[in-house]
């Protein structure tokens, strides 16, 4: 299915943006795009049994929507803010296991992977995903850096988010989303897994359609606000997207768990998931996109390189035009 807004773009444009759509599937795992600019769809495109509605899995861009509860959290009082240690939501371990550095670990540390927590992710993964409890091994993990220094990419970090909001809100992390989060957007959301305590996913495995994450990004674009609704505070939607570290594999910069780098001269901002699942913004274009991959189709991380000269070439150059 492909759908080009002509009352958005003229014919020519039209042809030059159906021409670059189709382009992005020849990477060979995409199976989605959706793309809106000044508030409308301009332009999608789906494969195979995906379709806008549908829900498919968006590994890590999971995180970025943790960042976005925490933000809500803390407008709503349930958290006093990203300084606030973590060591208060965690007394059942500390009490048996007094460490005053792990103690000491922010909220702050976490959204930015600065913990210093040893990484569960990459090698540490199954390990970790195979264990009796989550946040226990996390804790248990070596010290591997200073809390608030260098990036530490690791899933067991914003999984504790995850503890840590249902904690201090008293309900589920889902049951918290749907409430100020999803329901009053409209959001649909699919499965979402859980650790053996019940605590779900905090950074991984949510199930999102290619509309309802063209929702996020719109909102985030947005300030925070949802048709004349404040979802989330501007406050934190700003802070969020500032550079607090580097990735330590890719040529990303970090804020709340949002990635940024530059892309043929304009500044991207990004949820990203394992395999190719991207919420994606383009501010000084005023465009969001939805991108979507097939896992079983990936390939090591070509496709990831593949994809960001696609952006680069073919695509962006079409939507600066527009």
């Amino acid at each position: 299915m492909l759908l080009i807004a002509a009352q958005v773009v003229n014919a020519q444009s039209a042809n030059e943006l159906n021409g670059v759509l189709e382009s992005a599937f020849e990477i060979g795992s995409v199976e989605s795009v959706m793309i809106e600019k000044d508030g409308e769809i301009i332009a999608q495109k789906f494969e195979g049994r995906m379709g806008p509605e549908r829900t498919t899995n968006i590994k890590s861009a999971s995180k970025s929507i943790v960042s976005l509860l925490v933000g809500i959290a803390i407008e709503e009082g349930y958290l006093e803010g990203v300084d606030q240690p973590i060591g208060e939501f965690f007394e059942d371990y500390f009490s048996e296991n007094p460490d005053p550095e792990k103690e000491a670990i922010t909220i702050g540390d976490l959204i930015t992977m600065r913990g210093g927590l040893e990484s569960t992710s990459i090698r540490n993964y199954g390990r970790w995903v195979v264990s009796d409890n989550w946040y226990r091994y996390v804790l248990e993990g070596d010290m591997t850096a200073e809390p608030g220094g260098r990036m530490i990419y690791s899933t067991g970090s914003t999984h504790l988010l995850s503890v840590i909001l249902t904690r201090a809100t008293g309900m589920s992390t889902r049951v918290f989303a749907n409430r100020y989060l999803f329901d009053p957007m409209d959001i649909n959301l699919g499965g979402w897994d859980r650790d053996p305590q019940g605590y779900y996913f905090g950074g991984n495995n949510m199930a999102m359609s290619p509309a309802d994450m063209l929702k996020i990004g719109r909102m985030m674009m947005n300030m925070g606000e949802w048709q004349g609704e404040q979802i989330v505070p501007q406050e934190w939607i700003l802070d969020s997207v500032k550079t607090y570290t580097r990735s330590n594999y890719n040529p990303y910069d970090m804020g709340y768990l949002w990635w940024r780098r530059p892309v043929n001269g304009y500044e991207a901002i990004f949820a990203w998931g394992h395999g190719g699942q991207y919420i994606m913004m383009i501010p000084e274009l005023d465009v969001v996109m939805a991108i979507t991959s097939n896992l079983a189709q990936v390939q090591g991380r070509g496709h990831q390189r593949a994809l960001f000269r696609y952006l680069e070439e073919d695509l962006i150059p079409v939507l600066s035009e527009m």
